[in-house]
Formats: structure tokens, sequence, C-alpha cells
């Protein structure tokens, strides 16, 4: 059948992308700016009270793949300090949840030749995106790397509260696309992720052999696997003429 659209991965596959969550000075950085809210907590305070609140958000979660939202982590730290307003405690999760990133952040950047070849697809394919992120994180990225204009539908796992290999995920997409799974091809980096969780729906799948992700999973194999971006395709020519 004749392929439509294109399902790509972000992270990992279209963005190079190193964070560090751990370093301390995400929570003192946290702290400081909490100070003029009028919420007074040390930075080991700060950290430990996220990932409690993280936690919780997943055991509430009646899910086998459970996604977290940071948004709403930073919103329930800030009402448990005290802060009534939803509005305000909307607006300064955002804020929080920014400097989080922000600062664990070391790289972003695209793949080598990630435009030319999207540039190339956009001509002939529906492309979308089917992400595990959190919009705040991801949308703002997009943006960063001169993405924002290649892709629709975008599907990004926080808006759920499920991630892949979650097949939903893909479904969603599908759905938005108007097109069958017979009509897409399915390209990730991470063979748990993405390639697995495409083929419990009999989805052709790309293995991109990047710097990030899961390179084995049981009994999982790609229809193709590309070495470099731009390798991607020759693969997707390949699948399209079975």
């Amino acid at each position: 059948m004749t392929i439509k659209g294109i399902l790509f991965d972000l992270y990992g596959t279209l963005i190079d992308i190193e964070t560090d969550e751990s370093i301390d000075e995400i929570y003192r950085a946290i702290a400081h700016y909490l100070v003029y809210q009028g919420v007074y907590l040390h930075r080991g305070q700060v950290r430990e009270r996220y990932y409690a609140i993280m936690r919780q958000q997943k055991d509430a979660k009646d899910e086998e793949y459970p996604e977290i939202d940071v948004e709403a982590i930073w919103n329930e730290l800030l009402l448990q300090q005290g802060i009534k307003s939803s509005y305000v405690r909307g607006q300064q999760a955002k804020v929080i949840a920014h400097i989080y990133r922000g600062i664990s952040r070391k790289r972003l950047r695209l793949y080598p030749n990630v435009k030319e070849v999207l540039n190339e697809l956009q001509t002939r394919y529906q492309l979308a995106l089917v992400s595990d992120a959190q919009p705040c994180f991801a949308l703002p990225e997009i943006r960063a790397v001169g993405l924002e204009s290649y892709f629709n539908p975008v599907i990004i796992s926080s808006y759920y509260g499920f991630r892949k290999p979650d097949s939903r995920l893909f479904n969603k997409a599908l759905d938005k696309m108007g097109i069958s799974r017979s009509e897409v091809i399915a390209i990730g980096n991470d063979m748990f992720r993405d390639i697995y969780g495409a083929q419990l729906l009999d989805i052709r799948t790309i293995f991109f052999d990047s710097n990030q992700g899961t390179k084995t999973y049981e009994n999982v194999v790609p229809a193709y696997r590309a070495q470099q971006f731009e390798d991607i395709l020759t693969g997707i020519a390949q699948l399209a003429q079975r």
C-alpha cells in the first residue's frame, strides 16, 4: 500500500539533547526563585518534594507506562506551600519548569542533515511527531531548533498521561492524520519505546541508530536500520516498494 505519512520520534531521533536533572544548581536556583513568591524552602527540600509529588502522580495513574506532568508537579508543590490562586500557580509552575529544564540542559541541537531530509519528505508525505515529552519543554525546543513548521499533528505523551510504547499514542497520530497504520512508517531511536511500540500496531519501522536510546529489545527487529539520518530516505524508499 502507498505510504502517506511518517511518524517521527523527537528526542534522540531529530533532536540531540543532553540533560542532567541531578545537578544541585537546579534546585538551588528554584529555591532562590521561590523566595520571591513567598515560599521558603531549602534546595534539598525542593528536590525531595518534587520527586515525592512525581511518585504520587505516577502511582495515581492506572497506566502500564505512566507519564508525568511536570507543570502539575510544580503546581502541587506551590499549592502545598500555601499559594491558593490557581492562576498564579499555573503561571509560576510554567516558569519553574522552564528554570528546571534550562539549567539541566547541556546540549540542544539537531542531528546532521535533519532539515535536509525533512524538506524532502514534506513534499511527499504527511509528517507527524509522536514523542515522550513535556509540552512546556518540547514545544519551545522544537521552535528553538527550527522544526515548528514540519509536523502536524504533534502528539506529546504528557497530554495523555501515558507514554510509549503504549500504542494509543501512535493511534492518536493516525486518527488526526486520517490515514491507516499500513500507510505510515514510524521512525525512532529507541528499540523498546519507538520500534516495539509501533510494531504493536504492525506499523513498519525504521530504527535510527543515534547516540541515545535502547538499542535492542527482545525479538524486535526494525524493517530498516539507519546509521546516519540521511539513510532514512533510503529506508523509506525501500519500504514504500514493499
